[in-house]
């Protein structure tokens, strides 16, 4: 079997909705882009993130298209943090997007691509100065300030450098996104940025507009992450709106760009169904365009920030199975534990906010019936559990290997290595050929940073 985009494409455009993994849909062995489970595994070994390069770059494009369709033109950054090595920041520079990263490392990674520093946006809320001065040393576009702290940081480091570094303010709208408390971001009670109703937004504009080596250039919001439903945006991009009108209005200044930030969600699961570009971007552009016009505001040029919405359904993880054992629940009942290779340290997620997966056998075909099952990792920690509840095969046996679709997000980029596990390798794969983009870690690597020396006298 194989799927030419994402296991939950069934349309090679975006559509991003489930196939019906609760059936035995499937024929035989797994092949993604040309290349089989089973091969991948042999060459590449396992866990192992796989993803599809022809996919990843559709689903940019989709996005930028999609913000060209609905704004006239916009800025697309993908969000770094969702997953970022070398290879996938050269796809970017192909692909002639931005770049969001929120940390030096994440920085790091893109300058060690050459990626071009003037179409990075360096974000966090709590920015070393270390981390300032090599983001303005490398000439990063623009720097989102997240604090008081952060202004007089970045305006000193600034002058330090004799340069006028371009900022956004990120302010919080107030408003409830729902999705999980951990990635909800722009409630009141939350880290993240400058609150539009206390007035915290418009002290900062204030604020920055008194150094002159700062360049105010717009404003920025987040509202969460995972968020299916479009009102969550209109309400904030119409607080956005009337805040750029407050600014206007105080201190005679347009700024003149809006970053209205990501968190688009997407299918794991075939009770979801992802939020496309098609579908939310026209609604925000109608809101905003309304909103500019009724407050005699010019439009202001649009970023966005998708990271999971673009590299999440490209990546599938690939692990095999260890051990089975079946439990007794109830006299009626039992349950099918499924031990795989990998488990929280390569996908914190289920652990972390309670995430739910997909699964299916990636080997061979299967007619056996299906039994209540548990897939659980090799962690010494009860809670390391991939998937509750899942109904597999019974006849499930070490050796087999189990495909879990839509990992490209927050899975490799938020591994671990808990209990001394390495971290998996990632390849990708393109027209019937595979490649390593990050190598899988080695015992080696993770003895690398012992050290035995003699104890030195402090002051």
């Amino acid at each position: 079997m194989s799927y030419p985009t994402s296991l939950f494409s069934a349309n090679l455009k975006f559509d991003n909705s489930p196939v019906d993994l609760t059936q035995n849909d499937f024929s035989g062995v797994l092949s993604i882009a040309g290349c089989t489970a089973t091969s991948l595994v042999k060459e590449f070994g396992s866990p192992l993130f796989v993803i599809d390069q022809e996919d990843f770059f559709r689903r940019t494009i989709a996005w930028q298209e999609a913000l060209n369709e609905s704004f006239g033109g916009g800025v697309l950054y993908y969000a770094a943090k969702s997953f970022i090595c070398v290879e996938v920041a050269k796809w970017l520079i192909e692909l002639d997007v931005n770049l969001d990263v929120c940390t030096g490392g994440e920085l790091a990674v893109a300058l060690a691509a050459n990626f071009p520093s003037n179409r990075i946006e360096f974000h966090g809320n709590n920015k070393s100065v270390a981390e300032i001065e090599q983001a303005i040393s490398a000439g990063v576009g623009t720097i989102v300030l997240d604090s008081f702290i952060e202004i007089e940081r970045v305006a000193k480091a600034a002058k330090a450098a004799n340069k006028v570094q371009n900022v956004y303010l990120r302010v919080t709208p107030g408003v409830e996104a729902h999705t999980h408390e951990f990635i909800s971001t722009a409630h009141e009670d939350v880290k993240f940025g400058f609150s539009i109703s206390s007035g915290a937004a418009l002290s900062a504009v204030e604020k920055c507009l008194t150094f002159d080596s700062l360049n105010l250039t717009g404003i920025h919001c987040h509202i969460g992450s995972q968020i299916f439903e479009v009102e969550g945006f209109t309400l904030a991009a119409e607080r956005l709106v009337a805040t750029l009108a407050q600014i206007r209005n105080k201190h005679g200044r347009e700024l003149a760009e809006l970053n209205i930030g990501g968190g688009y969600g997407i299918a794991y699961t075939t009770q979801e169904s992802a939020i496309s570009p098609e579908t939310v971007l026209p609604v925000l552009a109608k809101v905003i365009k309304e909103e500019c016009a009724k407050l005699k505001l010019a439009l202001p040029k649009i970023s966005i920030e998708p990271g999971r919405a673009i590299v999440g359904p490209t990546t599938t993880t690939i692990y095999e199975v260890g051990t089975t054992k079946v439990v007794t629940l109830d006299d009626a009942t039992t349950r099918t534990y499924v031990s795989v290779d990998g488990g929280m340290s390569d996908n914190i997620r289920p652990a972390l906010y309670g995430a739910k997966y997909s699964a299916f056998l990636a080997n061979r075909k299967s007619t056996a019936k299906k039994v209540l099952s548990r897939i659980v990792g090799k962690h010494c920690e009860t809670g390391d559990i991939l998937i509750f509840d899942i109904n597999l095969q019974s006849d499930i046996t070490p050796g087999d290997l189990l495909a879990f679709p839509a990992t490209g997000a927050y899975g490799r980029s938020m591994a671990s290595n808990y209990n001394h596990m390495p971290r998996p390798a990632v390849v990708a794969v393109k027209d019937g050929t595979a490649k390593t983009i990050l190598r899988r870690e080695t015992q080696a690597d993770l003895l690398a940073l012992d050290v035995i020396e003699a104890p030195r006298q402090l002051s």
